[in-house]
């Protein structure tokens, strides 16, 4: 059969910037990276979608945003903002996805403008989504403002939303332009927010380096205590590991293999037999759990290293089990969630377990019976 051949690749660059009080007019990051992005000589727009809990905790950002962009040349900002309720019922609210392109619409954003994201990651997973198939691509902008999307989710090449009441259902591998995380809005954060994000350190570190986990362990008490230079330091690390992952794997996933998604099997699961009534770094955490034990019973991981990851979970005021996650038999809830994880996928299920700290290892199918051991081994231990 006759065929032409097409091969190209796409290269794409971003920045993750570090600062506090990003839109103080005396802070001359954003205004900085504005004017280098500068591609027209039509004064790009600049649109914001701004989470809702994030604006009552900040009462005075919009003022500051607006006082900001006086500062800034040759741009033109859209004074009206779109504002969305926060956390993860964002995502299961199609209305939400359709707000957000009847803003761009509505203000004309084009492909030279920018929309702006500030907010956790469900709003940065539902801007990004709206700003990626609006025009075939809106370059985006993400500013988070939790310990999750900071160090995890905020710096990758994800977005989408939840459907089918299956967590990210629609979605889209579409980089930003650019993420500026700003440390002052984890002040804000409420208890379980703060502790929940460093879940995703946790798994990073667990698969990728022994090293900073020891650093979990040696600052877990620091971090309880809302240290906030031991946070940065997290943050920072955390999103570099992140980043070389990315850069250096799969970045839109198109094999089976998910390192980064460690202890997400069953987390994802959880969130929606609690109907997303439950925090993704909570989730996560309970996912860390569950496969760290069933490394262990395995013969992979060590009794000792499952014990001392488990010790840094609940030094940091995170969960370890869930009523929802208890298996009682083929039937259950928590098995199903595998066949569901391998459709995610989209190939052969691939989940990775620990050989030791800072050492994963993918496989291909897991032991319901030993599942089921797992988790009534840590609903006993609680």
């Amino acid at each position: 059969m006759e065929f032409l051949q097409q091969t190209f690749s796409v290269r794409f660059d971003y920045k993750v910037f570090f600062t506090t009080h990003l839109f103080s007019t005396e802070n001359p990051g954003f205004r900085e990276f504005l004017t280098v992005e500068k591609r027209s000589e039509i004064p790009p727009k600049v649109l914001f979608v701004l989470d809702d809990q994030v604006v009552s905790h900040h009462p005075r950002l919009l003022d500051d945003i607006k006082a900001y962009f006086k500062t800034v040349a040759g741009v033109q900002l859209v004074e009206d903002v779109v504002i969305i309720p926060g956390g993860e019922a964002a995502k299961n609210d199609e209305k939400l996805f359709y707000k957000i392109v009847d803003a761009v619409n509505d203000y004309k954003i084009d492909r030279h403008s920018y929309l702006v994201a500030i907010g956790g990651g469900s709003i940065l997973d539902l801007a990004g989504y709206a700003a990626a198939v609006s025009h075939r691509g809106i370059r985006h902008i993400r500013i988070p403002t939790t310990v999750l999307s900071q160090n995890d989710s905020g710096v990758g090449v994800k977005n989408g939303i939840n459907f089918y009441t299956k967590k990210n259902f629609l979605g889209t591998f579409a980089p930003p332009v650019a993420v500026f995380n700003d440390f002052h809005f984890l002040t804000t954060l409420q208890e379980v927010d703060w502790r929940s994000g460093i879940s995703e350190a946790i798994k990073v570190a667990l698969i990728k380096d022994a090293t900073f986990f020891q650093w979990l362990v040696d600052n877990a008490v620091k971090l309880a205590q809302r240290d906030m230079p031991a946070m940065q330091y997290l943050v920072k690390h955390c999103a570099d590991l992140h980043m070389q992952h990315i850069r250096s794997s799969d970045p839109f996933e198109q094999g089976s293999s998910r390192p980064l998604d460690f202890g997400h099997w069953s987390a994802h699961k959880l969130e929606q037999l609690a109907k997303f009534n439950i925090r993704h770094g909570e989730a996560v955490a309970i996912g860390i759990a569950l496969d760290t034990v069933y490394s262990h019973l395995s013969g992979r991981l060590t009794r000792e290293a499952m014990d001392q990851i488990l010790q840094v979970i609940e030094t940091l005021g995170l969960p370890i089990t869930h009523p929802l996650l208890e298996v009682t038999g083929a039937g259950s809830p928590l098995l199903k969630g595998l066949e569901e994880f391998r459709e995610h996928l989209g190939g052969k299920l691939t989940i990775t377990l620990l050989k030791g700290i800072g050492h994963g290892e993918e496989v291909h199918e897991m032991d319901g019976a030993l599942i089921q051991q797992a988790s009534e081994w840590l609903k006993n231990k609680k």
